[in-house]
């Protein structure tokens, strides 16, 4: 068996990795379960030392990097450079405060001394999507490596390459054997993975049934796990809103990484006042993105990343539409080898609608009416997700007291929803569990710990 990389722009099979059998597995896990003491006892400052020799590697091989993720999955070229600036800053932002969220908090109480201690748990799983290939890694990964844990990856099948350079890089940096490893296995082989005892905790970044999937398996062996899964992010646009800004921001957050983003904004709801301007603006901006090779500069839109995926979100629109939706733009499958969809937007979604109820995985906008500003928090709620969303207003005070009744991880309001190394990531509701960076990111891997002495 092997992984196949695949042009998301023409359908050709560039190359073939082999699949480990499981006796490479079991050896990989034997390896970094010898690593694991010692890298949990080297100090916390050498630990910071090496992941700022990470972001080194990372910078100085930007390019190269990217062009893997660009090839594996089409997004845009100047988009992945970027990620591999990203993926730098979030080992540069551990690195410099690592030692300091690390550090012994000290508790009064009736002992002589007491304190609570974050010390390592072990030995981590990664599994991880490839719409972002190296920063959702990054994310984990340097949190979890200062906190003293060992890291496993098992990433997404299409992007074998992106998993493999990972690896490198820590390696390059001069990260002792073994602390991360990337499993070359398939996805049926994780469930043994999480309940192998050389194992502590997993991590998931992906779709709902896979969440619940590892939720399950994590939960019978009482091992600790952190999902961030899907979104179906609200793009609230009241009519104080600025439409300019508002109709700029939707389309960078809606298309960007050719829309297949957990925190994409994906339901625009608007308020009836202003809701035939916003779309007038939004279809002008929509059909003038330009489609095409993900390397040109010129371009403001790839392919998605696998046709399977395309397919499956034709059938949400197509069944959307006989349901009563209203196409405004793109929606049909350009006549092209490869994984293409144009942008699209779909107007008058309703309730009983797939592209009401489900996460579009792709460039695909609805937009849902409202009446007015309760009504549009209403439909904002009324998701099974809730990983993040936005506010469009001109009073920041309306906006913010809005934001605080938003049933999101997340809310923004008049900026586009970004994950940042400062603040903490993650969802509620169907989008997962758990935080990802800032304090509370390296806080998820750890023992909080008490010490008390007489």
């Amino acid at each position: 068996m092997s992984f196949q990389v695949i042009s998301p722009v023409d359908g050709q099979v560039l190359r073939e990795i082999p699949a480990w059998d499981e006796a490479t597995l079991d050896q990989a896990l034997a390896d970094v379960s010898a690593a694991t003491p010692a890298w949990a006892q080297t100090p916390v400052e050498e630990r910071a030392r090496l992941m700022a020799r990470a972001a080194e590697v990372l910078r100085a091989n930007e390019e190269r990097y990217a062009r893997i993720m660009t090839t594996e999955m089409g997004k845009l070229f100047r988009d992945a450079r970027a990620e591999v600036q990203k993926c730098a800053w979030v080992c540069e932002y551990y690195a410099e405060q690592g030692p300091r969220f690390l550090a012994d908090e000290i508790i009064e109480s009736d002992a002589g001394k007491s304190y609570v201690a974050y010390l390592p748990l072990g030995t981590v799983l990664a599994v991880m999507p490839w719409n972002f290939p190296f920063w959702q890694v990054f994310r984990f990964a340097a949190p979890a490596l200062v906190a003293g844990n060992t890291g496993v990856l098992k990433h997404a099948s299409n992007v074998p390459e992106s998993a493999l350079a990972i690896e490198e890089v820590f390696r390059e940096a001069g990260f002792p054997d073994n602390v991360f490893r990337t499993l070359m296995i398939r996805a049926g082989q994780v469930r043994q993975v999480i309940e192998d005892p050389r194992v502590q905790a997993v991590t998931l970044t992906g779709s709902e049934p896979a969440g619940r999937q590892v939720a399950a398996t994590a939960g019978g062996q009482i091992k600790k796990s952190v999902l961030e899964l899907g979104g179906s992010d609200a793009f609230v646009v009241l009519e104080d809103a600025d439409l300019d800004l508002a109709v700029q921001t939707a389309v960078t957050s809606r298309f960007l990484n050719n829309g297949q983003s957990c925190i994409a904004a994906k339901r625009f709801i608007v308020v009836d006042a202003i809701d035939e301007d916003f779309l007038n603006r939004f279809q002008a901006a929509v059909e003038a993105l330009h489609m095409g090779d993900p390397f040109d500069e010129a371009t403001n839109i790839g392919p998605m990343a696998r046709t399977d995926l395309r397919d499956e979100l034709h059938k949400q629109v197509t069944d959307s539409i006989a349901a009563g939706a209203v196409p405004v733009t793109g929606c049909e499958i350009p006549d092209r080898p490869g994984a293409w969809y144009p942008p699209s937007i779909l107007d008058r979604v309703e309730p009983g609608m797939r592209a009401y109820h489900e996460e579009l995985f792709g460039p695909v906008a609805i937009v849902i009416h409202a009446r007015d500003e309760e009504d549009a928090l209403r439909i904002a709620n009324d998701s099974p997700f809730g990983l993040g969303g936005s506010i469009w207003t001109g009073d920041s005070e309306r906006g913010e007291r809005l934001a605080r009744r938003m049933q999101s991880g997340s809310t923004f309001v008049n900026g586009l929803v970004k994950s940042d190394p400062r603040l903490p990531f993650g969802g509620i509701k169907h989008s997962g569990y758990g935080r990802e960076l800032s304090h509370h990111g390296i806080h998820e891997f750890v023992n909080v710990k008490t010490i008390w002495i007489k």
